[in-house]
């Protein structure tokens, strides 16, 4: 018998599973989801309240990855930061993803060369790269304890898309001198995840997997030891110009700077009606077995890889260092969390692991991600000032810190990342301010329906 987790409330029943209450999904919290995550870290990073009007060169409105990045490296160069998280830091996607280490971006190269042409296409496979490197300067410079381990497995779940992924691995590896990546059989997939659901995929040695709330909650320390000002339950009420700056209210105070920077995410919340037209948020869901033993972890998932498919919505799962099973898979387009997540996500375990069909979960959660509608992230100097990183859907663990970065080099003159992105056509979202949401759910059904097919 598992102990109950922070927050939830048992249920009866042979699987022992928890429910918790998550209503009002984007709504603000002082305490963190009831995650996997929350419950192992043993180091948490606490913020200031904001009390009274402050100023700064730089506010940054977000305390995920890309806001904390943002705070360091401007901190690290001397610029005066300010950041206001509504909740906790790390409280959002930042804090309860998958943990799954991607290389690249969310769209191929074949993709971006017919977009954007082959030398900028290969501009952005550089700055994802860079955001890679980025991501080991952080672990191992910064020494951030994230428990991160090695090894990515895209899994093709028709046998129809295996050919193309036979392709595409040898244009990385040829065109684009990336020999980390190699093409995966029906027959090799089958000895690194014993699932019928696999026709073949690709496996990047550069790619894996680690626990997302430490990373951002190291971050966000690194940040305040080079003396940014990290303010939590500081929930932006009114973002307006004031005279040649901003000015970032909350229900405590004011945060006057000469600019600002929008690092929300799926949690905007109508502070950018520019914003809002290019990014739109979603929940998704993950549920994390009891510990399955070493023996058998390693007999579903080899050599303690993180694997994700070809779905559109995908289903992506790893194994814990203590043995369990995290997966994520399901997708709503509500402000609210299904109040039985563990048995949202149930079936889709079921789908790949059959004999998992009736394992105890131990925990439960779902959070809030944001997709534009190229999958491409939205990055824009959106007014005079006001700087936006956000839309990284679904591949926030490697493009969000190096979004941080990305900002603050571009508020201190070197500009470079920022532009290669800010030149990526991200159309708005079709139907306007009434239509947008249903055209988006009415879209996100359809994709979801034609994975089943």
């Amino acid at each position: 018998m598992a102990d109950r987790p922070p927050g939830a409330e048992r249920l009866t029943g042979a699987t022992d599973m928890f429910k918790f209450n998550t209503s009002g999904a984007l709504a603000p919290s002082q305490t963190h989801a009831p995650s996997y995550y929350a419950a192992t870290v043993s180091e948490p990073v606490t913020g200031e309240r904001l009390d009274g009007v402050v100023e700064a060169d730089v506010c940054i409105i977000g305390g995920g990855f890309t806001g904390t990045s943002a705070a360091l490296h401007l901190a690290r160069q001397g610029v005066s930061v300010v950041l206001l998280e509504q909740s906790l830091l790390g409280w959002g996607a930042s804090g309860r993803n998958g943990g799954q280490v991607h290389v690249g971006l969310r769209r191929e190269q074949d993709w971006l060369e017919a977009k954007v042409g082959a030398a900028h296409a290969r501009t952005l496979w550089d700055f994802a790269l860079e955001a890679r490197q980025h991501l080991d300067w952080l672990m191992h410079d910064l020494a951030i304890d994230c428990d991160y381990r090695p090894g990515y497995l895209h899994a093709d779940h028709k046998a129809s898309y295996v050919a193309h992924t036979r392709a595409y691995v040898k244009k990385l590896n040829e065109e684009y001198d990336y020999p980390s990546v190699r093409f995966v059989d029906r027959e090799e997939i089958a000895t690194l995840v014993p699932s019928a659901a696999y026709h073949g995929g690709s496996l990047d040695s550069r790619g894996g997997h680690l626990h997302p709330l430490k990373l951002v909650l190291g971050i966000a320390a690194a940040a305040k030891q080079h003396g940014a000002r990290l303010m939590e339950d500081a929930e932006v009420t009114e973002l307006a110009r004031r005279g040649a700056g901003w000015e970032a209210r909350t229900r405590t105070g004011a945060v006057r700077a000469g600019r600002v920077v929008l690092a929300c995410n799926g949690y905007l919340r109508g502070l950018s009606a520019d914003v809002a037209a290019h990014v739109m948020p979603i929940n998704n869901f993950i549920a994390v077995t009891e510990p399955l033993g070493a023996e058998r972890a390693g007999a579903l998932i080899r050599d303690g890889l993180a694997v994700s498919d070809s779905r559109f919505v995908v289903h992506y799962y790893r194994m814990t260092k203590e043995h369990r099973l995290l997966f994520g898979g399901g997708e709503n387009y509500r402000y609210e969390f299904p109040r039985d997540i563990g048995a949202f996500v149930r079936p889709h375990v079921r789908g790949v692991f059959p004999a998992l069909a009736d394992v105890r979960f131990d925990y439960a959660w779902g959070g809030t991600l944001s997709i534009t509608p190229t999958r491409m992230p939205y990055v824009r100097e959106v007014a005079p000032g006001c700087f936006n990183a956000s839309g990284f859907s679904g591949l926030g663990v490697v493009l969000a810190p190096y979004a941080g970065k990305m900002l603050a080099d571009a508020l201190t003159g070197a500009p470079a990342a920022f532009q290669a992105f800010a030149e990526v056509p991200v159309p708005k979202f079709p139907g306007g301010p009434s239509l947008r949401w249903p055209t988006l759910v009415a879209a996100m059904s359809y994709y979801a329906l034609r994975d089943r097919l």
